[in-house]
């Protein structure tokens, strides 16, 4: 199985989703980090599980229970997570980021 790295800017929007959620209800940031962290044991197990990003070579998954969506690229050597992305906000802001 391929090492999963997340982007420097994705693992920033992770940290900012679980303290909102965990601002919101106790704990309940916990749950989204759980689920994220499920989803990224699918695509560790088969990268291709992800649906395909428009015409390019990422993927993309939906965390259960959560609003967000987890962008990712299959390299050689790793996964790489470009961005865990609220599914309602600014589409595509994360297209620019590279490994």
């Amino acid at each position: 199985m391929k090492t999963v790295v997340f982007d420097r800017e994705a693992k920033a929007e992770l940290d900012d989703a679980i303290g909102w959620y965990n601002d919101k209800q106790e704990e309940l940031g916990l749950d989204l980090q759980d689920e994220v962290e499920a989803a990224v044991a699918k695509i560790k197990r088969d990268p291709g599980i992800g649906a395909r990003y428009r015409n390019t070579d990422f993927r993309f998954l939906r965390v259960k229970r959560f609003p967000y969506l987890l962008y990712y690229l299959e390299l050689e050597n790793a996964i790489w997570v470009a961005a865990v992305a609220h599914e309602r906000r600014k589409p595509g802001y994360w297209r620019k980021r590279s490994p």
